[in-house]
């Protein structure tokens, strides 16, 4: 039997060790004081019951004993390590490839930085982008198909299973084809519209979550032409006349026959664009880089409307 005293970590600070045969040095190769190495080197001793090394004056001389143990410790260290690679990519960590998902409306820019950024520090990486809504994309990520989703929220986050990393808040917006009624309004007041006819995203989308709280608070159900099921083709509905809409910031580079006009304060919702991954997963190199691209994009920040 192994000894509980004879660890894997414990094995690494021996080979570092021995590669270099000096405390001081190990200890900066392994990020530990030299106590730490020294300590673990001697806990070594005990596990296997057995003498390593002599002292000679304040340095270490590793006996033939160590010489021999080390060789069959890196042996088992690199069969340790061969086993977690291929369990990960069995399991699709640290795999070649992500499966990242995706609203719709974050590829007109979000979407492509992200890639961009994240090529440029994994170039090698493959990536797979799916698009949905808000509930398709959660299941994605509940059912393993997705390694990770960027996804637009409406309340703060907080989850013992998911990591969050915002990337931006985006505003919501009355969305009038161009020369409506109301262009030129710098502020628009949803009760004036209750006679209008109005474009709708179908339910499971964060657009259609803010879309009916907007409504709710205007103390009315609107009138709806239409539900569609995704945001570019309610864009062109929109500005084809068929019926206003809510809108986040983020599209309105999308169709220029289409404005976005503020909406009067007790309507005003935000929607906060959000990385979310599984925390069991945080450790992944790919998804470390995808994590630390997001903050690089909210540190830069991002201007939605112009």
């Amino acid at each position: 039997m192994i000894d509980d005293l004879i660890t894997l970590k414990k094995l690494e600070v021996l080979i570092a060790f021995m590669e270099v045969n000096n405390l001081a040095r190990a200890s900066e190769m392994l990020g530990q004081s030299a106590v730490s190495v020294h300590r673990a080197l001697h806990s070594l001793e005990e596990g296997l019951r057995c003498q390593l090394f002599k002292r000679v004056g304040r340095n270490l001389v590793p006996l033939p004993a160590a010489y021999s143990f080390a060789d069959y410790a890196q042996r088992a260290l690199a069969e340790v390590g061969k086993g977690v690679r291929v369990a990960r990519e069995e399991s699709g960590v640290e795999a070649n490839n992500l499966k990242i998902g995706s609203l719709y409306s974050l590829t007109l820019r979000c979407i492509p930085r992200l890639m961009v950024g994240l090529k440029s520090r994994k170039p090698d990486l493959h990536v797979d982008l799916t698009m949905g809504s808000n509930r398709e994309l959660f299941q994605g990520l509940e059912d393993g198909r997705l390694d990770a989703i960027v996804v637009g929220i409406n309340d703060a986050y907080e989850s013992t299973h998911w990591l969050s990393v915002p990337l931006f808040d985006d505003q919501l917006y009355l969305a009038a084809p161009a020369h409506s009624r109301y262009e030129g309004a710098s502020r628009i007041d949803l009760r004036e519209l209750h006679e209008e006819k109005f474009v709708r995203l179908a339910d499971g989308f964060v657009t259609a979550e803010s879309f009916d709280h907007a409504f709710h608070q205007a103390g009315y159900q609107p009138d709806i032409a239409l539900s569609v099921a995704d945001i570019f083709s309610l864009i062109n509905l929109v500005s084809g006349g068929l019926g206003y809409s809510l809108l986040p910031g983020r599209v309105a580079e999308f169709n220029p026959r289409v404005s976005l006009i503020e909406l009067a304060p007790g309507y005003t919702s935000f929607q906060r664009v959000t990385l979310l991954l599984s925390k069991n997963r945080e450790r992944d190199p790919n998804l470390l880089a995808l994590a630390a691209e997001c903050r690089m994009f909210k540190q830069v920040g991002f201007q939605l409307k112009s």
